[in-house]
This record gives structure tokens, sequence and C-alpha cells, in this order.
């Protein structure tokens, strides 16, 4: 052993879940798309169903040129009839969401990571720009480590 901790295997396909696949998850999926569209295959689900794509979130992922305004928000149920589930990487961004993760690995070998990530939905004060800021940093936050842990 070098020291370092152990090197993780370099992801093919990941998954980011969510409660409603509606913010953060969405953000998520897009921003790992944008980044790593043509070398990780990525998804994103929601553990329930019921919620549009969030205005605000599309608009904070649009300031930086990231468009998923064609955003539908999916179950996780759905994604498994869809095409299945065959993840390398499930990241989940919420407690909900990663409860339902582990449940997964049951029946799915794949590596389960907990970020957790505010949910910007709470901010019901202020301002839009003020409202928006939480979104910001949430996104921000999300590239981060999006960019730190699907690198090559």
């Amino acid at each position: 052993m070098d020291g370092i901790g152990p090197k993780k295997k370099r992801v093919q396909s990941a998954l980011f879940m969510c409660n409603y696949n509606a913010v953060r998850s969405l953000a998520a999926e897009a921003i790992a798309r944008h980044y790593f569209g043509k070398s990780v295959y990525i998804q994103s689900a929601g553990v329930r169903s019921g919620e549009p794509a969030d205005p605000f979130m599309i608009a904070a992922l649009d300031e930086i040129g990231i468009d998923a305004a064609r955003h539908r928000p999916r179950t996780l149920a759905q994604l498994e009839e869809w095409e299945g589930l065959n993840f390398d990487l499930i990241v989940t961004l919420a407690p909900e969401a990663h409860h339902a993760a582990l449940e997964l690995t049951r029946t799915l070998a794949a590596d389960v990571e907990y970020w957790p990530t505010p949910d910007p939905t709470i901010l019901q004060e202020g301002s839009r720009e003020q409202r928006l800021d939480g979104y910001r940093d949430v996104r921000d936050g999300l590239i981060f480590r999006i960019k730190s842990r699907l690198k090559g």
C-alpha cells in the first residue's frame, strides 16, 4: 500500500438519484453530461414522481451554458423498466434516495456514494435573485464534485 489510499476505478456509467429528479439529480445529470457525456454513460432518477423540472435550476444551469430545459423527470422504477439498471456508480443527493440506492445493491453490483446536497427549494423567501443564489450554490458544488469524481 502506498499510503495514498485505494484508487477508485474509472466510472463508465453513473446514476444520480434524488427525491423527485426535478432539482438536484436533474442538475447533476446535466452537468455530468456536459463535462463527460462522451466518455461516461449518465442518467438520473427520482425515488418518487410528480414534480416538474424546477425552473430556477433550469435558469441556474442556463447561466453557464448548460441546457436542461428538455429534461423530463423520471423515477427509478421508470428508468429500470425502460432500460434496466446497470451502473458502476450511483450518487445519491438526498437521504431518501440514498436508502433506495442501498436497497438496489442487494441485486446490483454498484458503488453507492452519498453526497449530501442542500435542497434549494426550501428558500421561499427573498427576491428572485436571492432564491437563485441557493440554486447556484448547489450547481457549483455539484460541478466541483462531478469533475473531481468522474475525471479519468
